[in-house]
């Protein structure tokens, strides 16, 4: 992993806040010229530092307004990857985690309204390794932020 200095948190910070601003205008917020600083995305790129670059969109525009996270309960001894391998098949799985505790991952689930949810948890429950879930659904986001680079 690359180790960043204190004007690569600060590139960070800048693509962040507007993943649109020119080299430039980062440049001269970091005090680097624009091509420094399009060395140092490249680098951050190429390290995978940055994933890359994308629109961020509300998903309720979309028609997928209904989430929730969901406990899954294994049976038996199973790999994260075969969890994963049985999530993927599911489009409105748009995240999982392996996590500490009684489960063996966290699912997070997005629907159209609580009728396409309660589809998806039933499809959820079928899945052989699956032995049961707990569910909780989301009301209201109270904070969802990126991930900020200074400490």
């Amino acid at each position: 992993m690359l180790r960043m200095d204190a004007i690569d948190q600060r590139i960070i910070s800048c693509l962040v806040s507007d993943a649109r601003s020119s080299y430039a205008e980062i440049g001269k917020s970091v005090g680097l010229s624009a091509p420094a600083v399009k060395r140092r995305v490249d680098k951050l790129l190429d390290t995978g530092v940055l994933r890359g670059f994308t629109a961020v969109v509300d998903p309720e525009a979309l028609g997928w307004g209904t989430e929730a996270f969901v406990e899954v309960h294994c049976r038996g001894n199973i790999t994260p990857g075969e969890i994963r391998s049985r999530l993927d098949p599911l489009p409105e799985v748009v995240a999982a985690y392996t996590v500490s505790g009684a489960a063996d991952a966290i699912v997070h689930l997005r629907a159209s309204d609580i009728h396409h949810l309660e589809t998806v948890l039933e499809r959820l429950r079928a899945v052989d390794i699956i032995d049961r879930t707990i569910s909780t659904v989301v009301l209201s986001t109270l904070l969802d932020r990126p991930p900020a680079p200074e400490h």
